[in-house]
């Protein structure tokens, strides 16, 4: 008598990919996306924005506050809103493209101005005391840097509508727009949201 047993081939190697090897491929093109699109880490890269951010920290970015983009483009899908005084933003620097995380300090129509690191927004001092050198911002607070000194002045001037100015904490430490110049809104593609680890912490949420 013959056998009635049925063999069962070995899956083919083509099979074999696209059941193995496909779904991880796009988990990780959707992990990108979402990572271009949406949301991302960020780390700290020096200390132009110390105290408030130190070397080596991760930042939590919000990449849809000011708009949504096409995934890994600058392509604009929907609006968001304007970036605020006091917030901390990543975008491409009009000087080099060079990726960057600076401060807000003045937008469309502000009269603005700065003397040995001491910002003046629209007639009012931002610092808020001389033994800790901290700015408000309507509650967002800027904890400065001053041990490398002021950095360059601001002469009295306008920001224009649709213009940022951007600086960093560490007022004589970093290369910002005082060197850079403006910065137009629409470059500003992430919102730093919260400082998420740190060196000596490990992870914390520390609000920006």
């Amino acid at each position: 008598m013959t056998s009635n047993e049925i063999t069962t081939a070995a899956p083919s190697l083509s099979r074999r990919i696209a059941g193995e090897v496909l779904p991880m491929i796009v988990v990780a093109i959707v992990t990108m996306a979402a990572r271009s699109s949406l949301a991302d880490h960020y780390i700290i890269p020096s200390g132009s924005m110390e105290h408030t951010l130190a070397i080596g920290d991760h930042v939590f970015v919000d990449k849809i506050a000011y708009g949504v983009r096409v995934p890994f483009t600058n392509i604009e899908l929907a609006p968001g809103v304007v970036p605020q005084r006091g917030e901390v933003i990543i975008f491409d620097s009009p000087e080099d493209g060079k990726r960057l995380i600076k401060r807000v300090v003045a937008t469309g129509g502000d009269h603005v101005s700065m003397t040995q690191g001491e910002l003046q927004i629209n007639g009012h001092r931002m610092r808020e005391t001389s033994d800790a050198p901290t700015e408000n911002y309507d509650g967002r607070v800027a904890t400065l840097n001053l041990n490398y000194g002021g950095g360059p002045d601001i002469a009295p001037s306008i920001v224009p509508n649709g213009m940022l100015l951007v600086v960093g904490d560490a007022r004589g430490n970093s290369r910002d727009g005082r060197f850079f110049g403006l910065v137009p809104e629409e470059y500003a593609y992430g919102k730093a949201i919260s400082v998420i680890y740190r060196k000596d912490e490990g992870f914390v949420w520390k609000d920006l």
